[in-house]
């Protein structure tokens, strides 16, 4: 069975089709035959259109909504009551709805979803369901599932701990599974675990959809998560699990203690970490300077600085270096200075970065001691990355990378036009929200977006082609090799370190195909391996089409 030919009822007839789930609801091009056979005749006004038509009509009203949260409410709308026009508008039209259905505008949603709240489309698991999670996913209508992607709200973006509101991300990176890789709706599914919150503001907030008090901790947390993973292993034996904004001081130990047993990932540390990777790997294209050579300095000591200090290393040592070594060329600025050995007070993710080196206490005394040649952002504060530090590392560097990769826009360390104006245009510079193009003394730059969406799809369509039953950083380290192969000179002369939006599911595709060779290599994939891996990757996607 494939994603393109995934199971899903027969259509039903008259207005249950109409007021429906979505996925078999054409509306006004529906044809006169079908109006009669599902008896829908009267129940439709007598204008046929084609799909074409209805996707030119939906973006016509999209454009003509006044807000962007106007906007995303309108097409969560069309995905729940027209899903096939939804997921064709959204791949014909990437580059302009991919930021309204995930970043930046999703960020917005999630602080607002008690007040926009519509029903029917994912599963909240509370934690007043402890011993009955299974019989929660039996209410799940849908038996074969293939990719879960799950939250407990507590690290939306870098806007913090929003709780049960965090459901828009789930909603939002399974709906690019499936614009971006083809896989079907109907093998996804989001799901939000409420286990309180911490915001005082969203517990008095009388719309609040989650439970109103003071996040679950310690031993019950861990419970609740283990009863989870090992009730949809049961019930979904052959979904991904994909863990999404999980606080730092739960990111890292579950992902250490699942990734071995289930078939899971940290879309924030590993997803992150694969595009920065690759990002890093283009501009080094740019530079003509090996990734050995590098000394990477990041703002940010987190899941997405670690994750990516962790694949860099693995980079690193694939081309000849030691892990020591290795190690040795990364190095993080938390909130409290530079990660060093003789500090006291470090997290356990953060000590296998800290070096012997005098103490620092800021970013540009960071940048002026050690002299980076690559300058990462992960530390969702904005305007960290000030005129003094962009310019320091111009002053050491023809062509400094500069990398802001805070979501949403306004958390990012600086932007596109501060970056190539602070150094005369000189900046390899990618964000993690989009930037518009700069025009800087008559050259027009494009700035690259460090979108996770370049590298999760691909690899979740590459576990479903291959049926892995793990998922490996080796995976994530092909998938960023795949991603730079689908950067063109093209993109290069522009500035541009990544391959553009609009070819996203041919960049999937290259992806999935190479994260299904390491699990075949490594022993972990469960289906047998076709005679044209690529050719059954390209089969598995799903095409959204009447």
């Amino acid at each position: 069975m494939t994603t393109k030919d995934a199971p899903h009822a027969e259509p039903e007839k008259g207005l249950r089709l109409l007021r429906g789930s979505g996925i078999n609801n054409k509306s006004l091009a529906f044809s006169p035959e079908e109006r009669r056979e599902l008896g829908l005749r009267g129940l439709l006004p007598a204008r046929i259109n084609t799909m074409d038509e209805q996707v030119q009509i939906l973006m016509n009203t999209f454009r003509s909504k006044s807000t962007l949260l106007d906007k995303y409410i309108y097409l969560m709308d069309m995905q729940q009551r027209r899903s096939t026009l939804f997921y064709r508008a959204l791949i014909d039209y990437m580059s302009e709805l991919l930021p309204v259905v995930y970043t930046p505008t999703v960020g917005l949603a999630c602080q607002e979803y008690s007040h926009i709240y519509v029903g029917g489309r994912g599963l909240f698991i509370s934690e007043e369901y402890k011993g009955e999670i299974a019989d929660v996913l039996a209410n799940w209508p849908e038996d074969d599932i293939r990719v879960i992607v799950v939250t407990d709200g507590e690290r939306i973006l870098g806007l913090g701990d929003l709780g049960a509101n965090g459901m828009g991300i789930p909603l939002g990176k399974l709906a690019l599974y499936t614009a971006c890789a083809g896989i079907h709706p109907s093998y996804c599914l989001p799901i939000t675990l409420d286990v309180g919150t911490e915001t005082e503001a969203l517990r008095s907030d009388m719309a609040y959809i989650g439970l109103a008090k003071p996040r679950t901790r310690g031993p019950a947390y861990d419970d609740l998560i283990e009863e989870f993973v090992r009730a949809v292993e049961k019930r979904f034996p052959k979904a991904l699990i994909q863990f999404e904004d999980f606080g730092n001081q739960n990111a890292f130990r579950l992902l250490e203690r699942y990734r071995h047993q289930s078939r899971t990932f940290n879309d924030d540390i590993q997803g992150t970490a694969a595009v920065t990777l690759a990002g890093l790997l283009s501009a080094l294209h740019m530079t003509g300077k090996p990734l050995t050579d590098q000394t990477i300095l990041f703002l940010g000591a987190g899941e997405a600085g670690i994750g990516i200090g962790d694949l860099i290393v693995s980079a690193m040592m694939e081309q000849g270096m030691s892990e020591a070594d290795a190690r040795q060329r990364c190095w993080f600025v938390d909130s409290k200075g530079l990660v060093v050995a003789s500090r006291t007070d470090l997290a356990e993710h953060k000590k296998r970065f800290a070096h012997d080196h005098a103490f620092v206490s800021d970013l540009l005394s960071a940048v002026e001691a050690l002299r980076p040649t690559a300058l990462i952002g992960a530390s969702g504060m904005p305007q960290t990355f000030t005129e003094p530090v962009v310019k320091a590392m111009a002053q050491m560097n023809a062509q400094p990378i500069i990398f802001a990769l805070s979501n949403p826009t306004s958390k990012s360390e600086c932007t596109a036009e501060q970056a190539y104006t602070w150094t005369n245009g000189r900046a390899i510079f990618a964000s993690g929200s989009p930037f518009p193009p700069v025009t800087l003394n008559g050259r027009v730059i494009v700035p690259g977006q460090a979108n996770n969406s370049y590298i999760f799809p691909g690899v979740g369509l590459g576990i479903l082609a291959s049926e892995a039953r793990h998922v490996t950083d080796a995976m994530f380290l092909a998938a960023a090799k795949a991603l730079v192969a689908q950067v063109t000179d093209a993109d290069w002369s522009q500035g541009c370190i990544f391959p553009p939006l609009t070819q996203i599911r041919q960049v999937s595709a290259a992806i999935a195909t190479s994260v299904a060779e390491v699990a075949y290599a490594s022993g972990l994939a469960d289906f047998p391996r076709p005679a044209d891996l690529r050719a059954h990757v390209i089969a598995q996607m799903y095409d959204p089409r009447y």
